[in-house]
């Protein structure tokens, strides 16, 4: 008897362990089934077959360029990969507030900065691929819409906007390399094909509102604390509007500047407080010193003879590794001159200031980068001369260019030869721009030609056709 009391009590400790165990089996089954749900979601799965086809095209093609295509590269592969864990988080977490959202979308910003991070510095012979790539992730903020107050365009729509901003750029390595490395033609070629029709398709099917977010599922909650905000964080780049990446640290930037004159004179305090008192003897008209002569022990004004240096960098005019002159940090000079050049060799102009140089001989292209009151003289270019982000700049065609582009720069004259009047000049976000072309009467004599900076968008047809502001008296 006392053995079956035994054998009946080890069966029922033996029951009893089972039945504990049993919620943790159901839990873990019950986190499998959302991981199956999330893996299996017709949007998961459409997203992820188009980073495996249209992205697989753009990775393939990195690799066999490498280097800063391919580091560009990996991080647009890292951000798609970080938006479609967004994509499965959203249908798990509740709608967030505006900090929530900041939150939610912080390791998407993270990898918009790095992209563009790759863009600052000293422009490299990859700049193109780079620029569009880290223009182009702004479309993946569509995510960020949650109403027509947030200040986004719908998910569709700004994707095509977004991409509108990369493609001057994607443009810029087609014609760069239409003839001479079809792996950089194919690799643009399907960076577009990513996101138009890619993305913006995928948007409009699965999201033509906005991501689905759950209504019965976790709050998005900002780790951000009252504490003195991080004032060092990069600024994302555009067009998101800022309230959907920045933190409160925008806030408190935005007491100081105007927004702190504003302050004081709603104040109260009289608009003169602060302000020193003239005294009677310290007018004009009652000073023992008048003489009416500017005293020549005044502090005088210093002319260097010789052109200044630029704090940037020591002054460069050199070839480097055979193919590139490079021009840099030059002011002051106006008798730059390269002249033993040939056609595979490209030219560079970076950081020069109040300087001419001139081009003798025929080169693949020139690039001006950050220069200001700059002139350029040259004959023949094969490929195109590009203006970025000058001031005040003089540019001459004696000979033959096909392609002129003016890029983020204020005050350009273009002065263009008989030869060159079939030359396609392409503008963006510049202003001031004058091009000049020789009267039929002679070269001497040049017909002034202002290009237009100011348009009209019209809605016809079903599409917005664009024509550029005519003036009364032009």
């Amino acid at each position: 008897m006392e053995k079956l009391v035994e054998r009946l009590e080890a069966a029922v400790g033996r029951l009893e362990a089972f039945n504990a165990k049993l919620p943790s089996v159901a839990v873990a089954g019950a986190a499998l089934k959302d991981d199956s749900q999330g893996s299996t979601e017709p949007a998961i799965v459409a997203y992820e077959e188009l980073i495996e086809n249209s992205f697989g095209r753009v990775l393939s093609a990195a690799q066999k360029i490498g280097g800063q295509v391919l580091d560009v590269t990996k991080i647009l592969q890292q951000s798609f990969l970080v938006q479609k864990d967004l994509l499965v988080k959203a249908k798990q977490c509740k709608k967030p507030d505006i900090a929530g959202l900041v939150e939610f979308l912080k390791p998407l910003n993270e990898e918009i900065v790095k992209a563009n991070s790759l863009t600052e510095g000293r422009r490299s012979d990859f700049f193109n691929h780079l620029k569009a790539v880290a223009d182009s992730l702004t479309a993946l903020a569509w995510i960020a819409y949650s109403g027509k107050d947030c200040g986004l365009s719908l998910p569709t729509a700004h994707v095509e906007e977004s991409w509108q901003i990369a493609e001057f750029y994607n443009n810029k390595v087609l014609v760069e390399y239409r003839n001479k490395d079809p792996d950089h033609v194919e690799w643009a070629k399907a960076l577009k094909e990513l996101y138009v029709p890619g993305l913006r398709n995928y948007v409009k099917s699965f999201f033509p509102l906005g991501p689905v977010w759950s209504a019965t599922g976790s709050t998005v909650v900002s780790s951000s604390t009252p504490q003195k905000p991080q004032m060092k964080a990069p600024a994302p780049p555009p067009p998101p509007p800022a309230s959907l990446f920045s933190s409160d640290a925008s806030t408190s930037q935005s007491k100081e500047g105007m927004a702190a004159v504003f302050q004081e004179i709603n104040s109260g305090k009289p608009a003169t407080a602060g302000l020193r008192k003239v005294t009677a003897d310290m007018k004009t008209k009652n000073r023992s010193d008048k003489t009416g002569i500017v005293s020549g022990v005044e502090k005088e004004v210093s002319r260097p003879s010789a052109p200044a240096f630029s704090k940037a960098g020591p002054p460069k005019l050199e070839l480097q590794m055979g193919r590139k002159w490079v021009v840099e940090n030059q002011i002051g000079r106006k008798n730059l001159l390269i002249d033993d050049c040939d056609a595979k060799q490209s030219v560079y102009v970076f950081g020069c200031k109040d300087s001419v140089l001139q081009v003798k001989g025929k080169v693949n292209n020139i690039t001006i980068d950050k220069c200001t009151k700059m002139g350029v003289i040259f004959v023949d270019v094969v490929a195109a001369c590009e203006i970025v982000n000058c001031n005040t700049v003089e540019v001459q065609c004696q000979g033959m260019a096909p392609t002129f582009t003016v890029d983020n720069t204020s005050g350009c004259q273009l002065y263009i030869s008989k030869t060159s009047l079939g030359t396609s000049i392409t503008t963006a976000k510049s202003s001031e721009i004058n091009v000049l072309v020789p009267k039929d009467d002679g070269d001497k004599d040049w017909g002034e030609h202002a290009l237009p900076q100011q348009y009209v968008h019209n809605f016809k047809d079903g599409q917005f056709v664009t024509t550029a502001v005519s003036h009364s008296g032009n």
